[in-house]
């Protein structure tokens, strides 16, 4: 078999395995991703394959960029993936849980970029990523990671990143353009479920600072070929380890000086 033809051999199973709900599990040996570029060439397959139902590319995501998250997956590296235009929802929505098959939020900072960042000039630095950044808002990533066996899952991170990081789409509060007076790292962040604190942060627990993350993130990505334009959204990280939830949740997200995010689960 070609390596064109286990990609996408790959990443029609991944789509196959989301349509069953089927349980996170390796992929077949033949066709199992070798190594990250294998991974990613997968996870871009994947994401071909899913634009008909979910919409193109929105924006980007990384994952795995605080200690707290590299601790619950036992892997110590962000990765990146990609955000579908058909899965992106605005604060106060309300979501059916039997959408999903088993669904976790993460607390994180989504940025929205003010101008193209063309690959030409990358790697760019922290100071060239926050200049690009127009918006800030609270934002939940929706997480499904179908009943993954955390026990194995150490030897499954490249089969994680083929299957675009679990991403289920996202939420995004209110954006603001008053942000670049905060200390990013200092600020905090609390999630409540059904008005109980449920998990708190702080902005330096997202590799030290959120647009380092956002930093790593799009380099990344140019490096790997992708887009990154004016109005796209990128996400920076959880600050707040995973938390699963269930049907008839009301979720909030509130981040000092950057407002909220509300989810309602039916």
């Amino acid at each position: 078999m070609s390596q064109t033809a286990r990609i996408d051999a790959a990443a029609r199973y991944l789509l196959v395995q989301h349509d069953a709900r089927a349980t996170f599990d390796a992929l077949p040996e033949d066709i199992a991703p070798r190594s990250a570029e294998d991974a990613y060439d997968i996870q871009e397959r994947f994401r071909q394959l899913r634009a008909p139902m979910l919409g193109e590319v929105a924006g980007h995501k990384v994952a795995l960029t605080s200690l707290v998250m590299q601790d619950m997956l036992k892997f110590y590296s962000p990765f990146a993936g990609s955000i579908h235009a058909g899965i992106v929802h605005q604060s106060g929505v309300s979501l059916k849980y039997g959408d999903y098959i088993h669904l976790g939020i993460e607390c994180e900072l989504a940025a929205v970029l003010g101008q193209d960042l063309p690959a030409v000039g990358a790697p760019y630095d922290r100071a060239q990523i926050a200049e690009a950044v127009d918006t800030l808002a609270p934002a939940f990533e929706l997480v499904d990671d179908r009943f993954a066996d955390y026990k194995k899952i150490a030897s499954l991170i490249f089969t994680l990143i083929a299957d675009n990081a679990w991403n289920g789409g996202i939420v995004l509060g209110k954006p603001s353009r008053d942000w670049r007076g905060l200390d990013l790292a200092a600020i905090s962040g609390a999630v409540r479920i059904n008005g109980e604190v449920a998990g708190e942060g702080h902005g330096r627990d997202v590799l030290g600072h959120p647009f380092d993350a956002l930093t790593w993130c799009l380099n990344t990505r140019l490096s790997q070929g992708h887009a990154v334009r004016q109005g796209m959204v990128v996400m920076t990280g959880s600050m707040i380890a995973t938390k699963f939830v269930k049907a008839g949740d009301h979720l909030r997200f509130a981040v000092d000086g950057l407002g909220d995010v509300e989810v309602q689960l039916e």
